[in-house]
């Protein structure tokens, strides 16, 4: 029998951990003030400045924080979360398939879905998808300036 581990406050085995190891933890084994969530998503762009009025001017982010010594800019949303603009090194690669490995998407969080996505679209973004209900959600698929792969969607209900 292989060596006891704690795992959560209860012991198991190696073999134990190999046969769970594509399991989750039960939401309550974690330690909060570890780990608190992901702060910022990060996206390099050619032009930092352009991308980061982009978000402001469509989506009502603002920029919270700018590099003295670089071309760096952070904008946050009214939720608190940030994505962080780099210089890129080149132009952005060509358009990706939307099931590709990697990150695909960023998920914009509405309030009112019919309103942001008329406004949206008034003002000349490009859409992947037409908007869509699934299961009380309301969603659509459409890009930022330099064509980064952005989805809107209001949830009737959270996830657990």
């Amino acid at each position: 029998m292989g060596q006891a581990i704690a795992f959560c406050g209860l012991p198991f085995t190696a073999e134990d951990r190999r046969q769970k190891a594509n399991r989750l933890p039960p939401p309550h084994c974690y330690n909060p003030g570890m780990v608190k969530g992901i702060e910022h998503t990060a996206i390099a762009s050619p032009d930092p400045h352009k991308l980061a009025r982009w978000y402001v001017e469509h989506l009502d982010f603002v920029v919270n924080y700018q590099s003295a010594s670089s071309k760096t800019k952070f904008v946050k949303a009214s939720d608190g979360s940030m994505i962080e603009i780099i210089e890129s090194r080149g132009a952005p690669p060509a358009a990706l398939d939307m099931k590709a490995a990697g990150l695909r998407h960023l998920a914009i969080a509405v309030t009112d879905f019919d309103a942001v996505y008329e406004g949206l679209k008034g003002k000349g973004v490009s859409f992947l998808t037409e908007p869509e209900k699934k299961g009380g959600n309301s969603l659509v698929f459409f890009t930022d300036c330099d064509g980064n792969i952005l989805h809107l969607l209001q949830r009737e209900k959270p996830l657990p």
